[in-house]
Parts: C-alpha cells; structure tokens; sequence
C-alpha cells in the first residue's frame, strides 16, 4: 500500500487596528503569511519565523484558528494548511520580502472580497470572530499591546460563535517592490 505525502505550509492571521497582514504571491493570489517548517521546528515557531522573514513583523504565536488542504491548479498538487492566529509585537510597518509582490492591511470586510483561498478567509472571519467575541474588536493596538479582553496565546477559537464584521474605513495600503 502506497502512502500519500502532502507538503505542509504553517500560516499566521496577524491583525494590528483591525487590519489584517496579507501578501500577494506570483499567482496574484493574497494569502496569509507563512511556510514550509523546518527540521527541528515547532509549527508555532515556524509561523513565527516566517512571518518576520516575509514582513519584518515579530509575532507571538497564538492558537490554532484553520486547517485545510489546498490545491495550487498551477503546481498540480495539494498542500495542508495549517493557520495561527498570531499577536503583532511592535507597531513597525510591514516590509515587502522578495518572496511576494505585495503586501497589505485589509479589514476583515476587504480581506474577504479578495482573490484569496477560501481557507485564509475562513481563517481571518474566525481570528476576528474570536477577539469580536472577547470584547476587543480591535485586536491588538498601533503600540502591539495585547487589550485587557485580548484572549491569550492557547484559547481556543473553536469555542468562539460567529460575529458581525467589524466596521472600518475602507482605505488600503500596499507597497509594490
């Protein structure tokens, strides 16, 4: 009996201001920032890594929100998607990597209309959902403090109902290499 291997990226929902962190790839997808674990690795020290090398941001790995699998039609195979709801450290703006060809802050509202997978949005709808349901919409402040309703790093977000979308201006920012 044949046993079938999928590769495994490890991603991370990090909103700050009630903006989410996405990046574009060279399908001109938006996804969630993250990637490949490496050996000797834990998957929240994976999301971790990858997304200060993607955008310059230090996170704290908070609890898992999502997995999927995914089919890359350009590639021809399947991934399984592993997503983290992540807290920002700091209140620097994101960097664009040479990995990808842009990167933003989107409301959870814009987050959706986006060309993006169903699994990043389903996992953004719930790392919003999760802190709408702890009393601080806002997630985490420009300065990267947690809010005194912030849920910590281990609450699960399976436990979480679904909640409205936040309200926000609708203005987003990008930098193009």
């Amino acid at each position: 009996m044949s046993q079938i291997v999928y590769p495994v990226s490890i991603k991370g929902v990090v909103v700050r201001d009630d903006r989410g962190l996405l990046l574009k790839n060279e399908r001109d997808e938006w996804e969630l920032p993250g990637g490949r674990i490496e050996p000797g690795e834990t998957p929240e020290q994976c999301v971790a890594r990858e997304i200060t090398e993607e955008t310059r941001w230090k996170v704290t790995t908070g609890p898992i929100l999502d997995t999927w699998m995914y089919y890359i039609t350009v590639a021809a195979k399947n991934v399984f998607i592993v997503t983290y709801g992540c807290y920002p450290d700091g209140d620097a703006e994101p960097v664009l990597s040479h990995e990808n060809k842009e990167i933003g802050l989107f409301t959870e509202p814009e987050a959706q209309s986006l060309n993006m997978p169903d699994g990043c949005k389903r996992s953004i709808a719930n790392w919003f959902a999760f802190h709408a349901y702890a009393g601080s919409p806002a997630v985490v402040g420009s300065r990267g403090r947690r809010r005194t309703a912030q849920p910590r790093p281990g609450d699960d977000p399976a436990s979480v109902p679904e909640a409205e979308p936040a309200q926000s201006r609708t203005t987003r920012r990008t930098a193009r290499l």
